[in-house]
């Protein structure tokens, strides 16, 4: 802003200086028969060296522009301003004599101030001359008795410097605003020369009949025609390309078609346009032109080019909606396919499924092959689920090994157990991956809406609820939801939360069962079975918390509790008594599990033989980790014992792969067998027979009756366990029983 002041005053410079001389000489001329020549010379060149001096003084600033001043710089010309008044004030006060020339000196004296009040930028400057001169005439026609004269300069100079002030302020304001609409003007300039030079952005202007006009360049580019070849087209023909003959336009193009049938403004409106025979995706926005009449003549907008944004945005939007390993949708889509299809439903009184899939000895897979084998084993499973997919279905996966199905409609009961049982089938069938034969299975929860679930949420719940019981049914299978599986979740939650404080509680004990010897009869050690009494529940099955324990990472204080336990009651028998203790798999994958063992025998002083670890064969499906475990414990001197052979994933490998000292009959087979079933007499001579060759016992379990004794002890089997020798007795009886040395037909 002091920029501009100056520059404008250095404008008037030369202005000044003939101003100044022409006012002396005038001057000079009235007074040059009153005042001696030499003296009114002498003025007048004072006055033209003044005012020369200052001229030169602002003409100096021509090199720096107006692009910046001082404050200094704008207080000196106050300076300059009153040395001017100073020496024109010698004319009044000095010259002044004759009343015969007042007229002429105060019309000089009047004309140059308001000239300079008028002309002069520089308000500082301004007032200082005319505030220095006016006082001068102000005094001399004081002296003179000229009193209204006096008040009329005075009121005349206010005048001046106030009209000064507000000129000045003036300019100071039209400087701003150009300042700010070089500003505008220079961040213009720089966006259109980052326009001109990116090429992505085009103008493209119609005229009233919605036929382009003024064809711009790059939007001829764009466009792939030539701009003579455009001009005086229809917008839309130009956009809709080789369709336009065809009428088969975009729902964008039909929007556009809508708003500029409506003189409506737009934005961001993203519409397919065919250029070389391949297609892109333009952005377009536009407002309607009026002329000064207020007339409708056309629209006037800009357009881009966002293909490689739009396929940056559809590949995000893939990544956020499809499973990266299996290309399959992922838990969002899935989520949103359900809600749209549980809408459709509702709305036309229809009905769709949900269905949640869970692989079956997957983690098997994972912990023996590794992830890799793993992730293509997905892979293959993904694959062959999709091709079972129909147009109403949509599978994807869920995360881990758990995939999911939404079928839109689901109005035939019948072919969505179909679906369900042909997907078991299908993914249950062998797999070949990388040389490796691999076998799993799937398991299946299906829930119906709106029966089973009026939200999307809801309907999740439900499927998983019946997911879990097909699992807990061993797997293989499908179930679909049924509406006591909420109050069977519920109870398993309030179970679980008990079970957490049962321990400490002292709510769990110990029960020992008899083993006896096949032939004699004769005692030979305890079976330990764990037992929870729960003041809110009663007595609690073994069957229902020992599963919930271990899904809830609870069997591991458990267990130990379990074996530290058994280890000091059995420290107590006869050295003869051995103790069996089962373990689950859970346990066995604790890095901490044979330092515990350890510690439970040297914590109770009980003999390493005299310990015997049951285990089932799932404990394999967990992978080598859990063979090296058994190892370790056996080089402890703990004996093995195979429990429920035959009932679960029976394998001679197992007993190969680990050093175990007897096998465990199950309980089923010797029902089975004592009501004359072929098949499990035949297990049960093989697996004595299995055992033999091996130089294991054989334990069968669930001996209730004379005849079954007979039976197994036909069979060869080595020892008896059953409520024949004795049921599980509390700790103070199995003490008793095992002190007298009594056998298990006498405690019976």
């Amino acid at each position: 802003m002091r920029a501009e002041q100056i520059h404008a005053a250095r404008a008037r410079a030369p202005s000044l200086i003939a101003l100044h001389v022409i006012a002396a000489a005038i001057v000079a001329w009235i007074y040059a028969g009153q005042v001696a020549r030499l003296e009114l010379a002498g003025w007048c060149a004072v006055v033209a060296a003044a005012a020369g001096l200052i001229a030169v003084r602002r003409m100096r600033t021509r090199h720096r522009g107006d692009t910046g001043a001082t404050l200094a710089e704008l207080r000196a010309t106050g300076v300059e301003g009153a040395a001017l008044a100073i020496v024109w004030a010698v004319a009044p006060l000095v010259f002044y004599n004759d009343a015969s020339h007042h007229p002429g000196l105060w019309l000089i004296v009047s004309v140059l101030m308001v000239a300079t009040a008028v002309a002069a930028p520089l308000a500082l400057a301004v007032c200082a001359f005319v505030a220095g001169l006016g006082a001068a005439v102000a005094v001399r026609l004081g002296i003179a008795g000229d009193y209204p004269g006096t008040v009329a300069v005075v009121a005349i100079v206010a005048l001046l410097c106030a009209a000064a002030i507000a000129r000045t302020r003036t300019l100071v304001a039209i400087r701003a605003t150009r300042l700010a609409i070089d500003e505008r003007d220079e961040t213009v300039s720089l966006l259109l020369r980052e326009f001109e030079d990116d090429g992505a952005d085009w103008l493209w202007e119609t005229d009233a009949a919605r036929r382009v006009v003024r064809v711009n360049a790059r939007f001829a580019r764009a466009c792939g025609l030539d701009p003579q070849a455009i001009d005086g087209m229809p917008f839309l023909q130009v956009l809709a390309g080789p369709s336009w003959e065809q009428g088969n336009f975009a729902a964008g193009l039909h929007t556009l078609a809508a708003k500029l049938k409506a003189r409506e403004s737009f934005r961001d409106l993203r519409l397919p346009v065919m250029v070389g025979g391949a297609q892109r995706w333009w952005e377009i926005a536009a407002s309607p032109r009026y002329d000064e009449g207020g007339a409708f003549c056309g629209f006037r907008g800009v357009g881009s080019d966002v293909t490689e944004q739009r396929a940056s945005a559809d590949k995000i939007n893939r990544m956020a909606r499809y499973d990266t390993l299996t290309g399959l949708p992922n838990r969002l889509m899935l989520n949103e396919a359900l809600v749209r299809a549980m809408a459709e439903a509702e709305k036309w009184g229809n009905r769709c499924a949900f269905m949640m899939l869970d692989l079956d000895r997957f983690k098997a897979v994972n912990d023996t092959l590794g992830h890799p084998i793993g992730d293509r084993l997905l892979q293959r499973v993904a694959e062959r689920l999709a091709q079972l997919m129909g147009k109403s279905e949509m599978c994807g996966r869920l995360g881990g090994d758990e995939f999911a199905i939404v079928v839109r409609d689901a109005s035939d009961t019948d072919a969505v157990e179909k679906l369900a049982n042909r997907i078991i089938e299908t993914l249950s069938r062998p797999y070949e991956v990388d040389q490796h034969t691999l076998h799993v299975g799937a398991s299946i929860g299906v829930a119906m809406a709106p029966r089973d679930g009026r939200t999307a949420e809801m309907l999740i719940r439900s499927a998983d609820l019946a997911l879990y019981r097909s699992k807990d049914a061993g797997g293989g299978v499908f179930h679909a939801y049924e509406p006591q599986l909420h109050a069977q979740a519920e109870e398993r939650r309030v179970l679980e939360m008990a079970l957490r404080t049962a321990l400490e509680r002292g709510e769990m004990h110990l029960n020992y069962q008899p083993v006896v010897d096949a032939e004699t009869g004769g005692l030979t050690g305890f079976e330990a079975l764990l037992r929870w009494t729960s003041p809110t529940f009663g007595v609690v099955s073994p069957v229902k918390f020992v599963p919930l324990a271990e899904e809830a990472r609870l069997i591991g204080p458990i267990g130990e509790w379990v074996l530290r336990t058994a280890c000091e009651e059995a420290a107590r028998w006869p050295r003869h008594l051995r103790i069996a203790v089962n373990v689950s798999a859970e346990q066995l994958q604790s890095p901490a599990f044979v330092a515990t063992v350890a510690s439970a025998l040297a914590g109770s002083g009980l003999p390493a033989e005299r310990l015997e670890l049951e285990v089932t064969e799932g404990v394999f499906m967990q992978g080598k980790h859990a063979t090296k475990v058994l190892e370790r414990i056996v080089d402890l001197g703990v004996r093995l014992s195979l429990d429920d052979f035959g009932t679960g994933y029976s394998s001679l490998g197992y007993l190969s792969r680990t050093r175990f000292s007897s096998i465990k009959i199950d309980r089923s087979f010797v029902t089975a067998a004592s009501k004359g079933v072929r098949e499990a007499v035949a297990i049960i001579r093989a697996v004595v027979a299995l055992a033999r060759s091996l130089g294991m016992a054989t334990t069968a379990e669930g001996v209730e009756t004379e005849a079954e004794h007979a039976m197994v002890q036909d069979f060869g089997c080595t020892k008896v366990q059953g409520y024949y020798f004795g049921r599980p007795l509390p700790v103070e009886e199995a003490r008793r029983l095992a002190c007298r040395g009594q056998n298990a037909a006498a405690a019976a």
